[in-house]
């Protein structure tokens, strides 16, 4: 949503989303959608601790660091509207998404080196496609295909799982992501109705924030049934009795 206060960054040149630009600060173009992405960034910070000092497999930590990394491109990207931030925003969203495909499906791949190595080339040669080609409504087809190789694997562990909590964390997941896409939707099919509203209820923001909490429940539910598959005796246990997180015992030869 175009206005004509002076900014930093010069014209926009990324798709805008249905927020005012640049009313609080000439350096932030959209301000909400911006400062949105900090729940997804701490809650990151935090799975990423707890996957350190528990000692669990690299494949969480470096999860963890792509959702920071997701929120941090996202930050940029909504700050500034720039085509070169919208890239640094969308490619790490694929990114992720390959990430919880080795993540869910390796377990069972009996060839263990080509999975990484045919996520790894895809991940490198979409990098380099989007950064030649506009790929607009393609992209959001694309992801929401990633997305959807997911959910049979989740619902599979699921099924398998027992733990009333864990299956708790999986409910939550699917809660955040339901709600997030429809204030998603929301913000994109009605900005002109919400444009002329009194109040903006900042669907996109909304988008971002339950995103956020949606990967955490996604880590710790995935983090929980691997430790499962491993042996290392999983809980789902809540700091101040809300806030859940993973907690292992490793058999002592590990």
């Amino acid at each position: 949503m175009a206005d004509t206060i002076s900014s930093f960054w010069g014209p926009v040149t990324s798709p805008e989303w249905c927020e005012k630009n640049y009313v609080y600060s000439s350096y932030i173009a959209e301000f909400f959608n911006t400062v949105s992405n900090i729940p997804c960034l701490i809650l990151a910070l935090i799975g990423l601790v707890n996957a350190l000092r528990q000692r669990f497999e690299k494949r969480f930590s470096v999860l963890h660091i792509s959702n920071m990394v997701l929120a941090i491109g996202s930050m940029l990207y909504h700050a500034t509207l720039q085509r070169v931030q919208q890239q640094g925003d969308e490619t790490p969203m694929v990114w992720e998404m390959l990430l919880y495909i080795y993540i869910l499906y390796s377990p069972d791949w009996h060839y263990r080196s080509t999975m990484p190595t045919f996520l790894f080339l895809y991940g490198a040669a979409f990098a380099v496609a989007h950064a030649i080609i506009r790929f607009g409504a393609g992209f959001k087809v694309h992801y929401a295909i990633l997305c959807l190789l997911c959910i049979p694997r989740m619902y599979k562990y699921y099924i398998h799982t027992n733990d009333i909590h864990a299956k708790r964390l999986a409910k939550l997941y699917l809660t955040t992501i339901s709600l997030g896409t429809v204030c998603w939707l929301f913000d994109r099919l009605y900005c002109r109705n919400i444009s002329s509203w009194y109040f903006n209820p900042q669907g996109h923001a909304l988008w971002h924030v339950l995103m956020g909490f949606n990967s955490y429940f996604a880590n710790t539910f995935l983090m929980f049934c691997r430790a499962q598959q491993l042996g290392w005796n999983p809980r789902v246990v809540h700091f101040l009795g809300l806030f859940p997180y993973v907690k292992i015992q490793k058999p002592k030869s590990q």
